[in-house]
C-alpha cells in the first residue's frame, strides 16, 4: 500500500480574493504588508458585494485554501502559514459572512425539539427523505463512464480526507457524545488497519476508473457547491463554539449515507466495474447502517441531552449538511440531465483530465 500522493502545483485563482490569497501563500515567507492589505481589501469588497457566498467561486476557493493550511499537505505554500495572524483575521471575515448566510438559508424544523429524545425523532424525520435519494437513483438508472468519473472527481475533494473534518470535534466533546464520535471515526479510519481506511479505499476506486488519486488533483475542476460542502465541515469542525453543529453534521451525514451508496455501487457494477471500484460504496452500505443509530442516538441525541444549550446547533449542523450537500447534488443532476458536464468549463483546469 502506498501513501496518497500530494498536489504540488498551486490552483488557478477564481477572482481577486483567491488571486491575492495565492500571492501571499506562494510568495516570500516574509510577506510584505502591502500584500496583506491587498488581500484584506479584496475580502472586504467580496463580503460587501457578493450576493450569494455559497455559490461564489472566488470566496469558496479562498475558504478552502485557508482551511487547507490546517489539514495539509499544501506543498505550494511557502513557509508555515497555519497560524499566520493576518490570514486568521481574514478567514474570520469570510467565515462570518459564510455562517450568516448558512443560518439565513438553511431551513430549520418547526417546531423545534425540546430535548435529546425529541431531537432524535426530529433527526430521523429530517433525514427520512433520503430513503430514495434523487442523485443516487438517477445515477443507477443512467450510468456512463464520463458521468461516474465526474461524480468521483466531485467526491474526491472531501473523500480523500474522509472523516478528517469531523475529527476536529473529538477534543471538543465529552462523555457519551465523545465516545460515539470516536466509535464512528475509528471505523472511518480502518479500525487500526491502514488498508481499510475509507479514504484509502476511495483512492482505489478512483484509480480503478483511471483517475488520479492525488490529493486535490482536481481542485481546479470542481465548482463552488462542491467546495462549499467541504468548507461547511471545516467551519463547524474548527470552532469549538460550533461543536454542536459538527456533531449534527456528522449525524446527518451518516444517516443519509447507506442507501445512496447502495445505488452508487449499483451504477458502477452496471458498467462492469469490479470490487476494486465498488468496494468503497459497498463498505458504506454496511458500515453506515450501523453508524446511523450511533450517530442519531449516542452522538446527536446524547449531546443535546447532556448539553441542552447545544441542541439548536446540533440540529442546525444536520440541516446544513442536507442543504449544502443538496446544492452540490442538484448541480450535478441539473448538468447531467441536460447532457452538460458538471465540472468547471476551464481549459487549463480540464487539462487535468
Amino acid at each position: 500500500m502506498t501513501t496518497t500522493p500530494v498536489r504540488t502545483a498551486a490552483p488557478v485563482a477564481r477572482g481577486p480574493v483567491s488571486a491575492a490569497l495565492l500571492s501571499v501563500l506562494t510568495g516570500p515567507e516574509d510577506t510584505p504588508e502591502a500584500a496583506y492589505r491587498e488581500l484584506a481589501s479584496a475580502v472586504e469588497n467580496a463580503v460587501e458585494t457578493t450576493q450569494e457566498v455559497l455559490a461564489d467561486e472566488d470566496v469558496q476557493l479562498s475558504l478552502f485554501l485557508l482551511y487547507l493550511l490546517h489539514y495539509g499537505p499544501a506543498e505550494f505554500v511557502t513557509g508555515d502559514r497555519e497560524w499566520d495572524p493576518e490570514l486568521l483575521r481574514i478567514r474570520a471575515v469570510l467565515e462570518e459572512r459564510f455562517e450568516r448566510e448558512l443560518r439565513e438559508q438553511v431551513p430549520m424544523p418547526d417546531p423545534m425539539p425540546q430535548d435529546g429524545a425529541e431531537l432524535v425523532d426530529t433527526m430521523f424525520a429530517l433525514t427520512g427523505g433520503e430513503e430514495k435519494p434523487t442523485l443516487a437513483t438517477w445515477l443507477a438508472r443512467h450510468p456512463s463512464e464520463e458521468i461516474l468519473r465526474e461524480f468521483l472527481i466531485h467526491r474526491s475533494i472531501y473523500t480523500l480526507r474522509e472523516a478528517d473534518p469531523h475529527s476536529w470535534g473529538i477534543a471538543r466533546l465529552r462523555g457519551r457524545a465523545k465516545a460515539a464520535l470516536v466509535e464512528i471515526q475509528s471505523d472511518e479510519y480502518g479500525g487500526g488497519r491502514p488498508e481499510r481506511v475509507h479514504a484509502t479505499i476511495f483512492a482505489q476506486s478512483m484509480r480503478g476508473v483511471g483517475l488520479d488519486d492525488t490529493l486535490d488533483h482536481y481542485l481546479d475542476l470542481v465548482p463552488a457547491p462542491t467546495l462549499a460542502s467541504m468548507n461547511v465541515m471545516s467551519l463547524f469542525g474548527l470552532h469549538r463554539r460550533l461543536r454542536g453543529a459538527i456533531a449534527g453534521h456528522l449525524a446527518a451525514f451518516e444517516m443519509t449515507s447507506s442507501i445512496p451508496n447502495k445505488y452508487y455501487g449499483r451504477a458502477f457494477r452496471k458498467l462492469g466495474h469490479g470490487t476494486d471500484v465498488t468496494h468503497y460504496f459497498d463498505e458504506h452500505v454496511e458500515a453506515d447502517a450501523v453508524h446511523e443509530q450511533i450517530a442519531a442516538r449516542d452522538l446527536a441525541g446524547a449531546l443535546a441531552q447532556d448539553e441542552p444549550e447545544l441542541l439548536e446547533d446540533v440540529l442546525f449542523g444536520a440541516a446544513a449538511c442536507l442543504y449544502v450537500d443538496g446544492l452540490m447534488g442538484d448541480h450535478m443532476l441539473e448538468c447531467w440531465s441536460s447532457e452538460r458536464s458538471s465540472l468547471r468549463a476551464d481549459d487549463a483546469a480540464r487539462a487535468a483530465l
